[in-house]
């Protein structure tokens, strides 16, 4: 009888065939073919949403004006690359280089300035303790639900009182502020920032600027690089601002430039589909540049989480 109960209580029980998962502790986690293939499908069908678009530009972008309206949009024809991209920059004296240019400048300028306001406000937020500091919490989470384009026309009213429209600062002002950046900084802050190395700084003598640019923006570099990023390809994309408030078009984004020569067909019998899809593509150059660059701030987060 002994035999059988050490039996009974040192071999384990056999797990079954198939089983999803094996208990906590008992080895590593087990999926069934079933699973596996419906996360593979899945992965594989964001695959082909996510890539399509970009491979029928690419493709796109090597046709000439007639090829692209008669051959296969998903495989090439004869190669004009080096022709389309000739007639882009040379359409209207170059000027797509200078929407290039203009968007580069509104995004970097406009999205720098609005990392370090968001970072800032974050982490004053969460590492200060003041009267009113919940209700402020609660406006900023409020401000989420006003669509953005109720406040163009206020927006346009007070920037023509203050002579910002049709110039830089009417596009790099408003991207300053942005509340969910601030939301973002703050969640971030909290978790980041251990209250206590910040009063070891105040023992040390250290003020609270010093404090910020030493101790808090260099614990908060992950975050703020996420805000960054996240302002930068909002500012890239953005399209309804600028329409609005510049008029000139040699101080248009890419967005609207584009968009310009796509009346053209409407408006006239020339058709620059061709150039728009070429410029399309080239917009993208940018913003893969960005990400590829970005990585490393990420790679040293999440080692940095771990070692938490």
């Amino acid at each position: 009888m002994t035999a059988t109960i050490d039996r009974s209580t040192t071999t384990p029980p056999r797990p079954k065939r198939g089983a999803t998962a094996s208990r906590e502790g008992t080895g590593p986690v087990r999926h069934s073919r079933r699973t596996k293939a419906l996360v593979l499908g899945g992965v594989v069908l964001f695959t082909l949403y996510s890539l399509a678009p970009v491979w029928w530009l690419i493709v796109s972008a090597t046709k000439n004006q007639s090829d692209l309206y008669t051959t296969n949009g998903l495989w090439f024809s004869d190669l004009h690359f080096t022709d389309n991209l000739k007639a882009l920059f040379t359409y209207q004296d170059g000027i797509f280089l200078k929407w290039l240019w203009n968007t580069l400048y509104y995004g970097v300028v406009g999205t720098a300035g609005m990392t370090l306001v968001c970072v800032a406000c974050g982490y004053g937020l969460a590492m200060y303790q003041f009267r009113g500091r919940g209700v402020l919490m609660g406006c900023i989470i409020g401000s989420f639900l006003v669509p953005h384009a109720l406040l163009t026309i206020p927006s346009f009213l007070l920037f023509t009182d203050l002579r910002m429209v049709d110039t830089p600062s009417a596009i790099i002002v408003p991207s300053l502020f942005n509340a969910f950046s601030v939301y973002l900084a703050k969640v971030y802050a909290e978790g980041a920032i251990p209250p206590e190395l910040l009063e070891a700084a105040r023992i040390d003598g250290a003020g609270e600027y010093r404090i910020f640019f030493t101790v808090g923006a260099r614990l908060m570099s992950t975050g703020a690089a996420t805000i960054f990023l996240l302002g930068f390809v909002g500012s890239w994309n953005s399209f309804f601002g600028p329409l609005v408030f510049l008029r000139t078009p040699e101080k248009w984004t890419v967005m609207v430039g584009l968009y310009s020569w796509l009346k053209v067909k409407v408006d006239t019998s020339a058709d620059l589909t061709g150039m728009v899809v070429v410029g399309s593509l080239l917009s993208l150059i940018p913003m893969v540049i960005l990400m590829i660059s970005m990585q490393r701030f990420w790679r040293s987060g999440v080692t940095l989480g771990s070692l938490k």
